[in-house]
């Protein structure tokens, strides 16, 4: 029998195996996506150079894909690959890194944004992680202006205004911090702004595309000298 409390872990004979069925499935969609990837690469070779060229334009797609899926990851310092990827290609590649930053930071927020409540509320739970489970209730029954009251109240009072006013500008600026794998990393600190259910899908499309825009358009006008 499941615990009545909801934030009461499960025993681990029930926690562990419903664990590695998860990260199983994680783990097979990172490995079908990278063999497919390899895949393509190895057989490039053995093209003629029409049906080559065609080959390639079917590896820059994904490759774009790959690296947005890799972004969407927590705790990838996406935007460093991002920068190291145009030092080594050079200007014609800042475009792609901006478009797959973008996607792969939209694709984090979807999760984040439409993952069901009462999934999270049950892998938190499996993690023993009450803490989180509280906040995933209060996300479920609470109404948006309550959570954010509630989240006022609790940050310090210079912090307040960031975290819930202007809170489109701080996750703008927190994607620009140096070092922001510490919190997560874009696909962290974008699929928590989704769990938060505290940023429409419109306005946070406009805030990545603005925010990861500035380092690949410098890129593309001057060059990747610009990074060196």
């Amino acid at each position: 029998m499941e615990p009545s409390d909801p934030l009461i872990p499960p025993p681990l004979s029930r926690s562990v195996p419903r664990l590695i069925l998860r990260l199983a499935i994680i783990a097979a969609l990172v490995w079908g996506g990278l063999s497919l990837f390899n895949w393509l690469q190895a057989h490039i070779a053995d093209l003629e150079d029409a049906a080559r060229a065609r080959a390639l334009t079917t590896l820059v797609i994904v490759s774009v894909v790959a690296y947005a899926l890799i972004i969407a990851i927590p705790f990838v310092p996406a935007i460093e690959i991002g920068i190291a990827l145009m030092v080594m290609e050079g200007s014609i590649i800042a475009p792609f890194v901006w478009l797959a930053t973008v996607l792969g930071l939209l694709i984090a927020f979807g999760f984040g944004r439409w993952v069901s409540l009462d999934w999270l509320h049950g892998f938190f739970r499996d993690l023993h992680m009450r803490r989180a489970c509280e906040m995933v209730s209060r996300i479920k029954t609470q109404a948006p202006q309550a959570r954010l009251a509630g989240l006022s109240d609790r940050l310090p009072r210079w912090l307040a205004p960031l975290a819930t006013r202007f809170r489109y500008g701080m996750v703008a600026a927190l994607l620009n911090i140096p070092g922001n794998v510490a919190l997560g990393g874009g696909g962290g600190i974008l699929m928590m702004a989704g769990i938060s259910r505290l940023f429409t899908p419109l306005f946070t499309i406009f805030t990545i595309a603005i925010a990861t825009a500035p380092v690949p358009l410098a890129v593309w006008l001057m060059g990747a000298d610009f990074l060196k």
